[in-house]
């Protein structure tokens, strides 16, 4: 099962990267505007992908930031935002790299935001959620992206295993 998170840490970091060249195109009137998705903007959204990974990430290894609202501006500026998700990806790959077999077999403890609750579940359907959480808001800044007429790329998963061979064998 390693592997197969460890995939899915590359494929998220290899999205982000597409995603954040295509939304560099943008003005900042259009980077910002509110067009309607839950998060508002792709301002928004891209802030949102990272305070929830963020808040992930101490829930898995008791380190770094954790927000506490899911519609946090974490960073104002699209550079620092970008800088901040690169170094976030990092993290992300270094700390899944890092676990055993035993750690995936293993279990979590931590407390929600929204309505506070003490939660305990296994850790690879946390894994699950987390990198299925990520392709649900990227995918509505693809959206936004296409609306403004931008040709945003494709976030295949079957495309980064072919570029990358991570994942066919």
């Amino acid at each position: 099962m390693k592997s197969h998170f460890a995939m899915m840490a590359g494929y998220n970091a290899w999205c982000n990267e597409r995603i954040y060249e295509v939304a560099a195109l943008l003005p900042d009137a259009r980077y910002r505007a509110d067009r309607g998705a839950f998060f508002k903007s792709v301002h928004g959204t891209l802030n949102h992908l990272l305070v929830a990974d963020r808040i992930w990430m101490k829930r898995f290894t008791g380190k770094g930031e954790a927000p506490n609202r899911l519609d946090a501006i974490l960073f104002e500026t699209f550079d620092e935002l970008r800088a901040a998700r690169q170094a976030e990806d990092e993290r992300i790959v270094a700390a899944i790299d890092g676990l055993s077999e035993a750690d995936l077999a293993g279990s979590i403890r931590y407390r929600t935001i929204v309505n506070p609750v003490e939660i305990e579940q296994p850790l690879m359907p946390a894994l699950v959620h987390f990198f299925n959480h990520q392709t649900h808001h990227r995918g509505q800044v693809h959206c936004l992206l296409t609306g403004f007429g931008l040709d945003a790329p494709s976030l295949d998963l079957i495309l980064f295993q072919r570029q990358t061979g991570i994942g066919l064998s």
